[in-house]
Parts: structure tokens; sequence; C-alpha cells
């Protein structure tokens, strides 16, 4: 197979690739506003271009990005952008993170590449001849300034190879609605009598999907609608807390696909099936950088090549890549569960953690806790978050957790005991605080059913790839959540 050389060179020769792709972007980028003013010429190395090239967010290159929505060239990367990613920031808003010529292939080969290596390793590939669905943003664009403007998927939604357009669904029309329960209805409608067999798009949006499928159809699974839906492709978000409920729904195993792509960059997608960890791929137009969670916020933090990760130890996602962007955080916590080949799991968001009494509890800990809880009491969620209580009216601080059950636990309070003991054992600073009397054992709140959806359309955030925080650090969305109980 063509493709397998490829995958093999990753498992061997990734330390070198990368250093080949900091070297090629270093040169190529040399003479850019962005490279004058910090010193490309000087750059020989990684060390060089810790001292020249600070870590950076979209604030720092919001004036770059500016000129370049202005008309200027050569700002970032050599000539203009083809497109900006419009994508929601978690400090700065909406952001515009831009596309180039050479970039693009990133985003459209790397999906290709997730499926070639699946079909590689499963020697499956029924799922060629039935419909595909992506559940993404519109694929109308807008123009800042000049250059095209819209969300990645509908970006990557002009891109799409003829051979795969012709089984493609939903239709381009359909793709546009602005409305997301629309929208949703619309697509129920256009593939309800099709021959389904890959369905992709972030676990809670697709369980809606699949929600209404049943309703239009009468029918008890998905498996009766879609007898030949055998390959579920998703990414953003860990999919652990939606299993059950996906095997409910749909009636019967089917093979899972995971993926990590950003706006920024395509990063990693399953090569192991089943797998712990994503494989990375290090020859795309992307030089990673991982700095230690626990540092990041130093003045000088370190910054560790591939070639210098440990396994098991908590980075935040550092990238500079052909689309200009440069030692750019992407705001992602990820662990190296591998490095023969190397292989990572997403951990969190920088962001979106809760560490109000010193605990710091991040997204996996959290995901994996519920997860397994659900399995034991033979539960499912539908979506949830936990925040902080700390002026508890009735008894000391505590982690609040909002939950909203599609199968609620018959013992709510042991299931609540439970999660609490999984969490101890998972987060020894969490431990301390409880057993310390600091905290409170957590508190299970249940909501009523389309809570998370209501709340998501309060913000202007229902559908496309927006993501529930499954962590908070403040009571900004607690508050909200608790408004639900009340009139519940």
């Amino acid at each position: 197979m063509l493709y397998s050389y490829r995958f093999k060179s990753w498992d061997a020769n990734a330390i070198s690739l990368q250093k080949s792709v900091f070297s090629g972007l270093i040169q190529k980028a040399i003479n850019t506003h962005f490279g004058k003013d910090h010193h490309f010429s000087e750059i020989s190395n990684h060390d060089d271009f810790i001292e020249h090239v600070p870590i950076c967010d979209y604030e720092t290159l919001k004036p770059y990005i500016n000129r370049i929505i202005d008309g200027e060239a050569n700002v970032l990367w050599p000539g203009k952008p083809i497109y900006l990613a419009k994508t929601s920031g978690t400090t700065s808003g909406v952001k515009n993170i831009p596309i180039t010529r050479d970039s693009i292939p990133n985003h459209i080969n790397s999906a290709r590449l997730a499926l070639l290596m699946y079909i590689y390793k499963t020697g499956r590939c029924d799922f060629i001849n039935g419909k595909y669905i992506f559940i993404s943003g519109s694929p109308e664009l807008n123009r800042m300034g000049s250059i095209p403007m819209g969300r990645l998927s509908g970006i990557v939604n002009h891109h799409v190879p003829f051979y795969v357009r012709r089984n493609q669904l939903p239709t381009y029309k359909s793709n546009c609605i602005t409305d997301w329960e629309t929208k949703i209805d619309t697509i129920v409608q256009e593939t309800l009598q099709q021959k389904m067999s890959l369905i992709s798009g972030i676990p809670p949006w697709v369980e809606q999907y699949f929600e209404r499928i049943l309703q239009f159809s009468g029918k008890g699974t998905i498996n009766e609608v879609f007898p030949y839906f055998s390959l579920f492709v998703y990414g953003g978000v860990n999919f652990k807390p939606y299993e059950l409920r996906f095997k409910e729904l749909i009636g019967k195993d089917v093979d899972l696909l995971e993926t990590y792509p950003a706006s920024e960059g395509f990063i990693a997608f399953q090569d192991e099936f089943p797998s712990q960890g994503l494989l990375l791929i290090p020859d795309s137009g992307i030089f990673y950088e991982f700095v230690p969670t626990e540092r990041f916020d130093d003045p000088n933090p370190p910054r560790f090549t591939l070639e210098n990760v440990e396994l098991n130890k908590n980075y935040a996602v550092v990238v500079s890549t052909n689309a200009g962007l440069w030692a750019y955080s992407l705001g992602d916590t990820v662990m190296f569960v591998s490095k023969n080949p190397y292989r990572l799991m997403v951990t969190g968001r920088l962001k979106h953690y809760t560490s109000a009494f010193g605990e710091h509890v991040i997204a996996e800990e959290v995901e994996s806790s519920i997860d397994e809880v659900c399995k034991r009491f033979n539960a499912q969620v539908v979506e949830f978050t936990v925040a902080p209580l700390v002026n508890n009216p009735d008894g000391i601080a505590c982690h609040e957790w909002f939950i909203e059950f599609s199968k609620a636990p018959e013992q709510l309070d042991e299931f609540k005991h439970f999660l609490d003991e999984i969490m101890q054992k998972k987060n020894p600073y969490y431990k301390d605080l409880v057993t310390g009397k600091i905290l409170q054992p957590l508190i299970v709140r249940a909501l009523p059913k389309g809570a998370f959806i209501k709340y998501m359309k309060s913000i202007g955030k229902l559908g496309e790839q927006n993501k529930v925080p499954h962590l908070m650090n403040d009571r900004s969305m607690a508050d909200v959540l608790h408004r639900y109980l009340e009139v519940n």
C-alpha cells in the first residue's frame, strides 16, 4: 500500500521528520514581517527559536492578523492566506485563524489518512459503498477583508474530493441552515431513507441527531434505520462519557475512529483498533513543542520537542505551522502514552479545569470517573459539567456536578458516593482536601432533559463544533444551570 511506507516512517523517523519541518518553516518564513521582527535569520536550532520567539496566544498574534485582514502580504507566512477559519476562543472571543495554500493539505489529507489507516489496519472498507455524513458547520463563507472566512468544517467542505462528494450528505443547501434545530430536522429528513455507512461529528450533537432519527422513524435503534452503518468518526471530546448511550441508541457495536483536528491544524488520529492514544502526525507542516502544564504560566517555561517528552506527563501543546502560527498555544493539554510510535491522549484544556482550592482537577479525570461510575450503575449521560461551590449554603465547600442523564441511576446517593471515591483515587490533591475537611464530598445535581441544549442556545453556541466545557473554575455556567433546576 502506497501510504504504508509513510505510516512506518512516522514510527521510525518522527524526530528527524520534526527537525525537517522546523528548518523548512523557518527558512520559508525568514523574509515575512514576523520573521524579520523575530530574527529568523539568526535561528538555526530550537534553542535559538526559544530565544527569539516566545510562546504566544491569539491576542499576541492579533496585530499581525489585523494587518493580513487589511490586505498586507507576507505578514506571518509568504503571500496571503486563502481562508480565515473562524473559531470561538476561551479568552479572546472570536478568533480568525489563517489557512494558507501550504497548510490546507494538512486539514484535507490528514482526515483522508485517518480513514486509510483504518482500512490498512482493519481490512474493513465496506463503508465506502454507502453514504457518509459529517454533522458540521455551514459551508457558506463570508469575507474578512478580501479573504474568505468561515468555520473550518465549512471550509473543508469545499475541498471534499469528487469521489467522496457523490456519497456525502447532507446537501449543500441543508448544511447552510443556520438554526441548529431546524438543520438537524432537515438532515434527518434527507438521510432517513439513505444507506448510511459512515457518520461523523462531535458525540453530543450526533447523539441529538440519532434521537431525532428515532423520533421521526418510530424505530427502536439506529441499526434498524441504518443497518449498513459501520463506522463512527469523531473528535473534539472524550467519547467515554457518551459510550453507553451510543451503544443503546445504535443497537449494535460499530467501529470507532477518533481524530484530533483543530482550526490550527490536524494533530493526530487513531491508528490501532482498539487503541489507547492517537498517533501524532510528524510531517504535515506542524512543528510541536510541549510545555509541562504546571510550568506553563512561568515567565520562561521549559519547551520540549518530541525528542524530550516523557510518558504519562501532562503537557500544553504549542505549535508553529505553515499557516503562519508561531509558538502558538493551542490551549489543549495532552499526555503521551507511547513513544514508539508517538501516541498521545488529549487530557483537557489549559483554561478548563477546577482548582478553586488548589486541587487542579483536569478533564481526563472527570471524564474517566463518570464513565466508570456510569458503567457500575448502568446509567447514561447526555452531558455534564463540574464547578466549584465555594460558598455552600448547606455546608462546607465542594465540587458541584451538573449531570443530564438519559438514563438516571436508581440510587443517586450511591452513584454520588462512588463517583467521589473514584475522583479521590484519581486526584490525590482532591483526596487530601476531602479527608482534611477542607472540602466535603461532591454534590450531584440531576438536570432536566434538554438543559444543556437550552444553555448552549442561550449563549449562542448551539450546534456546529461548539462543545460543553466539562470543567469550570468559576460559577458562570453553574449559576445558569441552577435556574433550570429551580423551574423543573
